[in-house]
């Protein structure tokens, strides 16, 4: 589910401007970025193993520990 944030940069993605397009990927490739990196320090918190996190992102569990290294702070 997006929220208004996410509404308008899915709007803007689509704008007649390729530079305006440029920016608003970006953005949602950080909004994307952020929401990705919480799912799975939520999902480590929940005792969720690196292979489990792995699958559901389909990469290798060595690409997803790498990338999130064993952090397990609590939200």
């Amino acid at each position: 589910m997006l929220d208004d944030t996410g509404r308008t940069l899915l709007g803007d993605a689509g704008s007649r401007d390729p530079i305006d397009t440029l920016r608003a990927i970006k953005a949602q490739r950080r909004e994307l970025d952020r929401a990705e990196a919480l799912a799975v320090r939520r999902a480590r918190n929940a005792n969720t193993s690196w292979q489990l996190i792995a699958l559901a992102l389909e990469v290798s569990r060595q690409a997803v520990h790498k990338k999130y290294g064993g952090s397990r702070r609590k939200d």
